[in-house]
């Protein structure tokens, strides 16, 4: 019979520092929270401290810094690191397993002592060092807990390659860094030619990755390019607003769709359900969270490109989450450094089912042209497709087009990229009175004249 694995106990620990409030303080280690779970550990207890800065070398002060070691069984000091392979931590990293809590002592009743360090601040390799050593615990970093959950849901090879592409980026400074480092040795020697030659690993496999990548982008490219004028809707927001329910509800689609955080990394591209003419593409991507890191943000330009190529940007927002305020404005934030701030958007307060009387009226005050609705609520999904068909009607034009008799095998692009008001026939041909965007109409008579 297989053993079940323990779950890994986890504390959390924040630093309050300076212009960040209570309130901000208890959501962004709550946010912590839900990440570690969506990880499979369980939390057993948080840290926090106000510090005008992080320490240097512990993150904590020597007073919290003992706290914390008398909840994971550590001595709260920075000593010596007894000569071993690599962390634990680094090892299961690295490898992509499941960590594994520790056992309690033999005939002991106390309960397991956390075996996990979560940092809700993104620290150095030395300070992940150092508080490994005085807790005797593994010890991850928000950007690390992200970047594994990342890792853990890519599906697609480009999901995936873009991931790997990251966690290269955060690991291999930190196994570099280790006084550990797997059998290397400080100064001169040995030590220097095996970092040296993971440096050369390192930079070849980053090499590797990013031509695998082009090629990928570049076939993505094509096929943004083939869709040419259609017209196109973008769900953006937080991680977890809801996103992928409301592509299920507009498209029909059979999208994963999951109550954790970072379902969904994959771009999924569908049409808009019933069918319209011309027709409206909408795309879900991948959510955003507070600290996003820059090098996942990086990784991941080419799949936000759907925002920039987007005719329209619909902005999913939880609004039964206190914090919803401070999410929107990280949105807003990563979709400045893309671009796609640009592009014409409508703000989406998602979840309303779950807002009383007194939040709506708020909400109302606050953001009146919002659209409220629930995914879950048929009558509001059709609500908002009439809302963004309307969008796309304001900016079309009628025109006439003749369809000679020897190119009718044109009129399905004439449908996809039109709507068909009318039909006659004359001498010439077929004669279509049609509605749709300039842009579209005036694909329609380039190629009539090219073919």
């Amino acid at each position: 019979m297989e053993t079940k694995r323990p779950v890994p106990h986890a504390i959390l620990v924040g630093v309050q520092l300076p212009g960040v409030d209570d309130a901000a303080h208890a959501a962004s280690i709550a946010e912590l929270g839900r990440l570690v779970k969506t990880l499979g550990y369980e939390v057993v207890g948080t840290l926090s401290q106000r510090r005008e800065a992080l320490d240097g070398a512990t993150v904590l002060g020597k007073g919290r810094l003992h706290d914390l070691a008398a909840l994971t069984g550590g001595t709260g000091v920075v000593g010596t690191m007894a000569t071993a392979t690599r962390s634990k931590a680094r090892e299961r990293f690295d490898e992509g397993a499941e960590p594994a809590s520790m056992p309690d002592a033999p005939g002991s009743d106390m309960p397991p002592s956390a075996d996990v360090v979560i940092v809700d601040h993104e620290i150095s390799p030395s300070q992940a060092r150092n508080l490994e050593r005085a807790t005797g615990a593994e010890v991850l970093d928000r950007t690390g807990v992200i970047v594994e959950i990342f890792h853990r849901h890519a599906r697609s090879r480009e999901a995936k390659l873009q991931v790997e592409m990251a966690r290269l980026q955060y690991v291999v400074p930190r196994l570099r860094e280790s006084s550990t480092g797997g059998g290397r040795q400080r100064g001169v020697g040995a030590g220097e030619s095996n970092i040296d030659l993971d440096r050369r690993k390192v930079r070849d496999r980053r090499a590797e990755l990013k031509a695998q990548l082009d090629e990928i982008q570049r076939d993505d490219e094509q096929r943004r390019s083939a869709r040419g004028e259609q017209l196109r809707v973008a769900l953006v927001g937080y991680t977890n607003a809801g996103k992928s329910s409301l592509m299920r509800a507009l498209t029909g689609s059979e999208v994963l769709v999951a109550d954790q955080l970072f379902a969904t990394l994959d771009t999924t591209v569908r049409a808009l359900r019933p069918e319209t003419s011309p027709r409206v593409l909408v795309s879900d991507t991948v959510g955003f969270i507070k600290k996003l890191p820059h090098d996942l943000v990086a990784s991941f330009r080419s799949t936000l490109a759907e925002a920039l190529d987007a005719s329209l940007l619909l902005y999913v927002v939880d609004a039964s989450d206190p914090t919803y305020a401070a999410q929107l404005e990280v949105t807003r934030s990563v979709l400045h450094e893309i671009g796609a701030d640009a592009v014409p958007s409508m703000l989406l307060l998602n979840k309303m089912d779950r807002v009383d009387d007194a939040g709506r009226a708020v909400l109302a005050d606050d953001h009146p042209d919002a659209i409220f609705l629930s995914a879950s609520s048929a009558a509001d999904v059709a609500a908002l497709r009439a809302t963004v068909i309307a969008f796309f009607e304001a900016a079309m034009v009628e025109d006439r087009l003749t369809l000679p008799y020897a190119k009718q095998g044109l009129l399905g692009v004439v449908y996809e990229n039109a709507r068909v008001l009318s039909e006659d026939f004359d001498a010439d041909g077929r004669i279509l009175h049609i509605r749709g965007l300039p842009g579209g109409i005036a694909r329609l008579h380039k190629i009539l004249s090219a073919s």
